[in-house]
């Protein structure tokens, strides 16, 4: 591959078994059940092996030149790091070494990240596995505390971080020594620097939903109102030149008066 480095770690050494099923079913028996649904592919560590979906993917499975970089970068950090990090990094490093800038769009459109609602880093992981909405948000929020860790050193990124997660085998030691910061301040800066960022673009965004879902209900009300004063109005001036007619011959006649009646008949004596 060109690029067959990952921002932070060693260049991998390990061999990868790629396999790439010709249809969904075999998709999904290769996968097994424990898969989500909505996959694209899935790496196994373990085994050193990623699972594709192939030519009959639909098009929500993305690119497959950034899928398959996502996986290898599984892979990659788990052949440096073990089992140490947990799933929220695991993915949101996969995500970010990938380059999976779009998922950003999914927190745009979160307006619990304004209310207060961002969860916790711990409890990413429940996320996951709770349909492909909520696994969405999920992936998004991994990248983004991912992302900026890596921003807490613009020089080295998480190359430091991830050399002393790797001697101390603990996530708060790495981020004390590489960053001078506790995990839990991290963890803080994170959930701060989120619910600024995009709580603001959700409410946006859902106020604008909400607009446009008022405009489509009440349109035809608001259509038939204006058919109907318009109707009204017209009755009003039809009525009003009627009237200003009567007036005008009314005052016509008034001008002009009646027509005079003839003198009476006297009798004069001599």
């Amino acid at each position: 591959m060109k690029r067959d480095t990952y921002p932070g770690l060693p260049r991998p050494k390990a061999r990868v078994l790629l396999a790439v099923a010709p249809d969904a079913r075999r998709f999904r028996a290769w996968v097994g059940p424990e898969a989500p649904e909505w996959g694209a592919a899935i790496a196994f560590p373990d085994l050193q092996r990623i699972v594709m979906q192939g030519r009959s993917a639909g098009s929500d499975a993305g690119d497959p030149v950034s899928v398959f970089r996502h996986e290898l970068a599984h892979l990659a950090l788990h052949e440096y790091l073990g089992d140490l990090p947990p799933r929220w990094f695991d993915e949101g490093y996969a995500g970010w070494a990938a380059g999976e800038w779009g998922r950003d769009e999914s927190l745009a459109t979160n307006v619990a990240l304004l209310l207060g609602g961002m969860p916790t880093l711990d409890s990413l992981e429940a996320g996951f596995y709770e349909g492909s909405r909520t696994a969405e948000q999920s992936y998004a929020l991994a990248f983004r505390a991912v992302s900026d860790l890596a921003s807490l050193d613009p020089e080295r990124g998480l190359t430091l971080f991830f050399r002393y997660w790797k001697e101390t085998g603990r996530f708060d030691a790495a981020v004390r020594s590489a960053y001078g910061m506790t995990g839990d301040a991290f963890e803080a800066l994170w959930r701060t620097r989120t619910r600024r960022r995009y709580g603001a673009l959700a409410l946006v965004a859902n106020l604008s939903l909400a607009t446009a879902i008022f405009s489509v209900a009440f349109l035809p009300l608001w259509i038939a109102r204006r058919r109907r004063d318009k109707r009204r109005l017209e009755a009003l001036r039809a009525a009003d030149e009627v009237a200003e007619r009567e007036e005008r011959e009314s005052a016509l006649a008034a001008l002009l008066g009646a027509p005079d009646e003839p003198p009476e008949e006297r009798s004069i004596s001599t």
